[in-house]
């Protein structure tokens, strides 16, 4: 194993704490750089560089985070997380039932509960409740008491709500399947069929793209906004996707990739829908 083989797991720790990918390979490769940056013999005291480089990296994500803040409070529109295309972050997980917790932790709906969280609870739910770091190590790197990182990860949690067991993966994406057919069909019954009654549809255009400034509430409201979107884009393709690990769906304008769309189902129903269309965030998705 190589000192490069870490790569996939320190892009996929960076990538929740930051929601960005863009950020989290620019992140990454400081850690590297930081790594060689070392002499040889420094290098070789380290018991074990995959720690020290997510320490490192980890670090640097929880000094970027408070200048995210910033910067999105001047976002325009609403700011989404980046969207994950389908095997970015590589294997992470032999156990089947780790990979399901992985691809829970990299969903949209748990990004977005992510951002709600202050930097400090972020990284400390993160590396205890995702990758499964020690109090001890998360508050080396937070630079808290073990016993306050305890309480950080606590307050993440209360934030994520009550824990419900997803559907399974053959449903959602039949649901999904149901929705894209609906959309095409330009059915508005079938999509309220479909939907929660409080359902939310947020879209990110980040002021290149057009996109709603503002949250959509509402099975009929939400599902006549997509309706039009259709109408106004008859020669787009619509195709289903994984995206962040759970059945969703892109519009391709020929081969490129205009809008990438994420879903939380609870109850047989949507609850959200997410539109990323900022080009900056699809350059990942380039083409379909």
């Amino acid at each position: 194993m190589t000192i490069m083989d870490e790569r996939p797991q320190l892009l996929g720790l960076a990538y929740r704490l930051l929601g960005s990918l863009a950020d989290a390979e620019d992140v990454v490769q400081e850690a590297f750089a930081r790594w060689y940056a070392m002499t040889p013999g420094r290098r070789e005291s380290v018991e074990s560089p995959g720690a020290w480089l997510s320490t490192v990296t980890s670090r640097i994500c929880l000094d970027l985070l408070g200048s995210a803040r910033a910067r999105r409070e001047r976002y325009v529109g609403e700011w989404i997380p980046e969207p994950l295309p389908p095997d970015v972050l590589g294997g992470t997980g032999e156990d089947p039932a780790d990979r399901v917790t992985l691809d829970e932790s990299v969903s949209m709906a748990f990004l977005v509960v992510l951002e709600s969280m202050t930097p400090a609870e972020r990284v400390a739910f993160v590396l205890h409740d995702v990758f499964r770091y020690p109090f001890a190590d998360v508050a080396a790197i937070v630079g808290r008491t073990p016993a306050a990182c305890r309480q950080l990860a606590s307050s993440a949690r209360r934030r994520l709500g009550t824990a419900r067991t997803p559907a399974a993966p053959a449903r959602r994406a039949g649901i999904v399947r149901d929705f894209k057919a609906a959309w095409e069909a330009q059915d508005i019954d079938a999509l309220v069929g479909l939907l929660d009654p409080d359902v939310t549809t947020v879209a990110d255009g980040g002021g290149r793209v057009n996109a709603e400034l503002h949250p959509v509430h509402g099975a009929e409201r939400v599902a006549e906004g997509f309706v039009t979107v259709r109408r106004k884009a008859l020669d787009l393709r619509i195709v289903e996707r994984t995206v962040n690990g759970q059945p969703g769906l892109v519009m391709l304008d020929g081969d490129v990739t205009v809008t990438v769309l994420a879903f939380d189902i609870t109850d047989d129903r949507i609850t959200h829908v997410w539109a990323v269309r900022n080009p900056e965030k699809l350059r990942p998705w380039a083409t379909g």
